[in-house]
């Protein structure tokens, strides 16, 4: 089950997500679902179609399945999906 506790080994695909900020000041306030996911970017389908947010210098809020919504520093995301996902957290 995804919590804040464990949100960044779980797939991030299909949350919703908020941009809060951003190195591009263009990017802040992106919001929508997120449709896709690669090393550097996650992509999201907004109102006006798909964006790509850079994971560096980006900070994001997901909202959990549950409604609980959880800020993430996207440098911490920073790898590719699948080697973050099976990383073991001590």
């Amino acid at each position: 089950m995804i919590s804040p506790r464990n949100v960044l080994r779980h797939e991030l695909i299909g949350l919703d997500v908020l941009v809060v900020c951003a190195s591009n000041p263009g990017h802040a306030g992106v919001s929508g679902r997120i449709i896709d996911e690669t090393r550097n970017t996650l992509v999201i389908l907004t109102g006006q179609g798909e964006k790509k947010i850079p994971k560096r210098f980006s900070v994001f809020h997901f909202r959990l399945p549950d409604g609980t919504v959880v800020d993430v520093d996207g440098s911490s995301l920073e790898m590719q999906p699948e080697r973050r996902i099976s990383m073991r957290i001590r």
